[in-house]
């Protein structure tokens, strides 16, 4: 094998889910390599409350152009790939692909073929406000040919409200594991046969041994395709 190809991690959104892609990718290939291997990596992180203010304004034009500006830093640094560590700022992917002559590897294509390759075509998708009410995330999978359900009312705020007010803040409370466990369990019975945990930091609250049906965690697929990709 050759030398590993140098991977970009764009993170900071938030912390918590970026440590958790840069463990996962220091794993997966001390594990499939053995010894003392491990990855060739460098990561930008932004400031979590800019970005978050921006989102909050519906800024995201100037969003996109701050985290294209970090792509750009990546590349430069010799990132062969940029992996955006987050699921809702795929919304401006476009702007970063345009901004960089390295490819982004889109967290949602990573998901549908884990979807596809798992025999499903229609699934629950969880995440923040933004992924789950806004059409840039659902539509992608289903250009893949995959149904996409998400909650509903009360269902979507908790979802959501758990993600700002808890998770990015490492906050992780058994009572909301119930109630994802609960908004799933809904969802089951609109004809839902998996879940996408459609915003990294979920991975944080809950599992495949927490709900009846197949669980698909965007971050750990992310990571495993940052390594494939490490490794071509």
């Amino acid at each position: 094998m050759g030398e590993l190809r140098r991977i970009g991690l764009l993170g900071g959104m938030s912390w918590e889910s970026s440590a958790l892609y840069y463990r996962l990718v220091n794993e997966q290939v001390r594990d499939r390599l053995g010894g003392f291997h491990s990855a060739r990596l460098v990561m930008a992180s932004v400031d979590f409350a800019e970005v978050e203010a921006m989102q909050a304004a519906g800024d995201w034009e100037r969003a996109g152009a701050l985290l294209a500006a970090e792509a750009r830093g990546l590349e430069a640094a010799g990132a062969e790939c940029v992996v955006l560590c987050t699921n809702t700022m795929h919304k401006v992917a476009d702007a970063i692909e345009a901004a960089v002559d390295i490819p982004l590897l889109h967290l949602a294509d990573v998901t549908a073929d884990a979807v596809r390759a798992a025999g499903l075509d229609r699934v629950a998708l969880l995440g923040t406000r933004f992924t789950m009410e806004q059409p840039f995330y659902a539509d992608r999978l289903r250009s893949h040919g995959i149904d996409v359900l998400v909650p509903e009312g009360d269902d979507l705020a908790l979802v959501h409200d758990v993600i700002y007010g808890e998770l990015v803040l490492g906050v992780v409370r058994d009572e909301s594991r119930a109630a994802y466990g609960d908004v799933v369990r809904r969802l089951v019975e609109r004809g839902a046969q998996g879940v996408v945990l459609g915003c990294t930091e979920i991975e944080l609250l809950i599992g495949p041994g927490d709900v009846e049906v197949p669980v698909f965690a965007t971050t750990a697929l992310h990571a495993t395709a940052a390594v494939d990709f490490a490794l071509s």
